[in-house]
């Protein structure tokens, strides 16, 4: 388990950071942590789906980024959109280069002039821009877990060492934690859960939940696939395999605790009975400057926690009767292979259909398990040996929730 801290390039006096999913939850955080530290960092592109051309026209024009990219839009409809937003914002010359279509992200992700990729991308499609930011040999600062989690091996090939720099708030911890010791020292990593809005109830009272009330998360304002997984615990599921695949550390020795109040992060314990742990208040501002920034702290990202007021913190463990995703991710990440590729393209198609009122809430991991255990997985990992696989795993999950194929 290496984690080295690559040292900053003293003649670049602002790191030039691309953001893939710019207009995301990560993405708008990050932008808000440059523009408050313009002598640290500038935009060198940003990329989104499409979805919501306006803003990503808008956060373009107010970053001046040079290139945009957007995946499911025309290049007429994106350079539309930014001549809109520049007419508004009085910068009636900016032109930057675009990038659409499917490919638009990865393309991005390949350009030679940037130093950082955020990759806060949501789901596998990430994967590609990130083994693309991998091989032009930017520092990854990774939100999109997917990614690594599909491809696995995959990605740790195509990756030196320290290339990879966590932004989830939980191996954000974990990175920093392990700064206190050796590779050799370290007995076990543990991740900390919110509990998301059904802690406390067991697996029979979560039949009957509505999708409005599994998007009503107790702490983190999220999309609807990281919220709805993080009501399920698939999220956390996601989480164990990451640092397994990040920190090189047994799946046997990852465990989950409930943190309700989300403050403790996440924990490393060592072997001499020490348990070193980063916490702040819920804030991705500072695990994404950490991440943009590695391995220097980025001065003001957040607020530290107030230690003059009374307050609580508790921990439980995670009932993994009611909440069985995580064994069942563990499960499949020793299979190897395209196994959680399978897992979470299976898990992605089954969140929507049971916001589209096909399946109940307790059917979501119940699909995933029914997939992971009808699958064969290819001995040798590829790109298209993944996409083969996830392909395969959403029919036959659509399948299994009602859909027509």
């Amino acid at each position: 388990m290496e984690f080295p801290l690559p040292q900053p390039d003293p003649a670049q006096s602002a790191r030039r950071v691309i953001i893939l999913g710019s207009t995301g939850s990560v993405g708008t955080q990050a932008l808000d942590v440059i523009a408050q530290s313009p002598h640290l960092f500038t935009v060198a592109g940003l990329s989104a789906g499409g979805s919501n051309l306006a803003l990503l026209a808008e956060q373009a024009v107010n970053a001046e980024s040079p290139a945009v990219a957007a995946a499911a839009s025309s290049e007429e409809e994106l350079n539309a959109a930014i001549s809109d937003a520049a007419r508004k914002a009085g910068k009636a010359g900016y032109r930057p280069e675009l990038l659409t279509g499917p490919d638009a992200s990865a393309g991005l992700a390949a350009r030679p002039d940037a130093d950082v990729v955020l990759n806060a991308i949501t789901g596998s499609i990430g994967l590609a821009p990130t083994l693309a930011a991998l091989k032009q040999g930017h520092l990854l600062a990774l939100a999109n877990k997917e990614s690594l989690i599909t491809g696995g091996q995959l990605v740790r090939d195509a990756a030196r060492p320290g290339q990879i720099v966590p932004v989830d708030s939980e191996h954000s911890a974990i990175a920093q934690a392990l700064r206190s010791g050796t590779a050799e020292e370290v007995q076990r990593l543990v991740l900390t859960a919110s509990g998301g809005p059904f802690r406390g109830r067991s697996r029979a009272e979560m039949a009957s939940v509505t999708p409005a009330e599994a998007l009503a998360h107790p702490t983190w304002d999220m999309g609807l696939m990281v919220t709805t997984n993080s009501a399920t615990m698939v999220n956390k599921a996601l989480e164990v395999i990451e640092a397994h695949l990040l920190f090189d550390v047994p799946l046997d020795r990852i465990g989950v605790v409930v943190h309700p109040q989300s403050v403790v992060h996440s924990m490393v314990e060592f072997i001499d009975g020490s348990t070193i742990a980063q916490a702040s208040p819920p804030d991705m501002r500072l695990p994404i400057a950490l991440g943009i920034g590695w391995p220097d702290r980025v001065r003001g990202a957040a607020s530290a926690c107030d230690w003059t007021t009374a307050t609580s913190w508790t921990f439980e463990p995670l009932d993994e009767d009611a909440f069985p995703a995580v064994a069942l991710a563990k499960d499949a990440a020793a299979r190897g292979g395209t196994f959680m590729a399978v897992y979470n393209a299976a898990n992605e198609e089954a969140v929507t259909a049971f916001h589209a009122g096909r399946i109940r809430f307790t059917d979501i991991v119940d699909t995933v398990r029914a997939v992971v255990e009808d699958h064969t997985s290819e001995a040798h990992l590829t790109l298209q040996s993944v996409l083969d696989a996830e392909t395969w795993a959403r029919r036959r999950a659509r399948i299994r929730c009602g859909f027509q194929d």
